[in-house]
């Protein structure tokens, strides 16, 4: 195996000032071999551990993350670029909730299921349920949440018996590793959560390494070559693959809130989240207060570096993803969208910052509608009915989540049943992922399968029936030694337990009574 020395490095900077935050070794395809072979090893011993053992650590992990809150959000500040309170917000504290979830529903979760037969036939056995680890998981986290993302996942791992095996985003390998190290000082064995560091190189290499199941979160495109290449292996993935959320403003909503809403739900993050409100579609009759209620809020929005308490707004996390929201907001504009505020680059602050961003007037065929943008752009359309908002919100390759504004619950529930998407939240935006108990997943392009709340555990387990005869010195009536009045005698039991009448089930119960005492069963 080649030495550490000899791979190349990955330097992790300062989205908002370029500094130079560290330099981190790159895992070549031996030593991701490597790693997962440990962390099976390690896996073997752990999943044998009553489970009271097991949720030692994860209890630690709580206790120490919260004692070193400030270090940490300060360490996902500079690294990913976003507001230090955004940090707390959005990625301690759903970790230390997380982590809450997982100790306090262990217990239930893992405890074998009993499983009722219905069958009459079936009625002399005893079945349950049981959930069993994979073995090694690997994580493929982004770089947008790059701390809560694999915690809430590797914990859900970790608890259920599995070990995991982190590939961080390039972008931000320290905040990886500082959550490993934040697993060692909590008293986790070695090797059942390990860092590989690297770009995509390493990131193939641990989908074909041997881990037992792997979760990824990126793009559609990556998502896409991810799927194909477990295919290959029948290796089973759980995908997050990002969102183009709607926001649904009601004819009864509360404007004030809706609009404050708006602008936190697309400008959070400078608008790198998954669940970012990236197309808003309002009432027409409170079209033009909401748009100048949003310009109004936008302009009094701070944009600087993370690390700056008065900042509300960071950088994006490169050059590449900046150009990506460019190219999107002069589609729209060369099409005929309104620019209301923004709309360009704040150099002035450092090359990755955006200036926050309104756009009225837009429609449905422009890119910044139909292509993820991941950047702080707001885009207002007007719709005239609830069913052209429901249609429009539809219109997309898209369905991670969606919101609902109105002052009905009960209406806006109502709609929420008909929207495709993972989540739909009414009066809120993007608090879903904060939520221990609530799935985060969606469909169409937005991925398979889910995380968070006990669905996540349930990615993380494979089930496994067990069943047990209780009366085993008897043999089965099913078995062999026919005869030839056997069919016979099955047809009327078929009618004792599915006959449509009383008469049919008492006629089918009679004339099959035989077949339970027939003899010649070999």
């Amino acid at each position: 195996m080649p030495a550490l020395a000899e791979a190349t490095k990955l330097t992790s900077r300062n989205p908002a000032t370029g500094e130079a935050l560290g330099d981190v070794d790159c895992a070549s395809p031996e030593q991701v071999a490597s790693a997962v072979a440990r962390a099976r090893a390690a896996q073997a011993s752990w999943s044998e551990q009553p489970l009271p053992e097991r949720l030692r650590p994860l209890r630690r992990f709580q206790h120490v993350l919260h004692e070193r809150k400030r270090e940490v959000g300060e360490s996902i500040a500079r690294e990913a670029g976003k507001p230090y309170v955004e940090a707390l917000l959005t990625e301690v504290i759903v970790a230390l909730d997380a982590a809450k979830f997982c100790v306090r529903e262990a217990h239930s979760f893992l405890r074998p299921q009993p499983v009722p037969h219905s069958n009459l036939l079936m009625r002399s056995k005893h079945g349950y349920f049981l959930r069993q680890p994979y073995g090694v998981v690997g994580i493929i986290a982004p770089w947008n949440y790059p701390f809560s993302i694999p915690a809430v996942q590797a914990l859900a791992a970790l608890v259920t018996g599995n070990a995991v095996v982190l590939k961080p985003s390039e972008f931000t390998p320290l905040i990886a590793l500082k959550l490993q190290k934040l697993f060692e000082e909590s008293g986790l064995p070695p090797d059942l959560f390990q860092v590989v560091a690297g770009e995509a190189q390493t990131g193939s290499a641990l989908i074909t390494s041997g881990v037992n199941k792997l979760v990824f979160t990126g793009s559609v495109a990556t998502g896409k070559r991810v799927a194909e290449a477990a295919a290959a292996r029948l290796l089973p993935v759980v995908l997050e693959l990002g969102g183009k959320d709607p926001m649904l403003v009601l004819a009864d909503a509360d404007v004030d809130v809706a609009s404050s809403a708006a602008i936190w739900g697309a400008f959070v993050n400078a608008g790198q989240t998954c669940l970012s409100v990236e197309r808003c579609y309002v009432y027409r009759s409170l079209y033009e207060s909401f748009l100048v209620a949003c310009v109004e809020k936008a302009r009094r929005l701070k944009v600087g570096n993370g690390m700056d308490p008065e900042t509300e707004v960071g950088p994006m996390i490169h050059q590449r993803q900046l150009h990506i929201v460019e190219e999107h907001v002069n589609d729209a504009l060369s099409r005929g969208a309104r620019l209301l505020v923004g709309g360009s680059t704040l150099p002035e602050l450092g090359e990755n910052f955006y200036a926050p961003t309104v756009l009225a007037d837009v429609d449905q065929q422009m890119r910044i509608m139909q292509e993820e943008t991941f950047g702080p752009v707001l885009p207002v359309m007007p719709f005239d009915s609830e069913e052209e908002a429901l249609r429009l919100a539809n219109d997309s390759q898209f369905g991670l989540s969606a919101s609902i504004w109105t002052r009905d619950r009960t209406r806006g529930e109502s709609l929420a049943s008909r929207i495709e998407a993972g989540t739909v939240m009414v009066n809120d935006v993007v608090a879903c992922f904060g939520i221990s108990e609530a799935p985060h997943g969606g469909v169409k392009s937005s991925g398979l399968g889910r995380m968070h709340g006990r669905t996540g555990l349930e990615e993380m387990t494979r089930l496994k029936y067990v069943d047990s005869d209780l009366v085993p010195s008897m043999k089965k009536v099913w078995w062999y030694g026919y005869g030839s009045a056997f069919g016979l005698q099955i047809e009327g039991f078929t009618d004792f337990l599915f006959g449509r009448s009383p008469a049919r089930r008492l006629a089918g119960g009679l004339s099959s009574a035989r077949a339970f005492f027939r003899r010649g069963r070999l």
